[in-house]
């Protein structure tokens, strides 16, 4: 699976990922063992996942892209806190609320790319 790291905690080793598929959020929490991966927010990553009583957890990130999504965090949060409220319509179990990021893209005049991060 691939994903975006939206949130990381490097004191605490541990982040959280979007998905490809759009599902629920990825958990990953490192172990002592795993070595000096530091995932940052806006990491594009590989990983394998599994279900653990109803929660998805992201194992063996490899990084694809540093830091490639480094916006995407704070365009969601600034999708959600702008777009107009929904009526109250009835969720089936297991479907996702897809936030599209056109109307976002129309608003500032440009969709959302990717940027690239050098190292000196």
């Amino acid at each position: 699976m691939f994903g975006v790291v939206l949130w990381s905690d490097i004191d605490e080793r541990k982040a959280v990922i979007w998905c490809e598929d759009h599902g629920d959020l990825a958990f990953y929490n490192q172990p002592d063992d795993a070595g000096n991966l530091a995932l940052d927010a806006g990491d594009w990553v590989q990983f394998d996942l599994t279900m653990e009583q109803h929660m998805r957890y992201a194992h063996n990130p490899r990084l694809v892209s540093e830091g490639a999504y480094s916006g995407l965090a704070g365009a969601l949060g600034e999708a959600g806190h702008s777009a107009e409220p929904k009526r109250s319509l009835p969720v089936e179990r297991g479907s996702a609320d897809i936030i599209p990021f056109s109307t976002l893209a129309r608003r500032q005049g440009a969709a959302v790319q990717p940027t690239a991060r050098t190292h000196a």
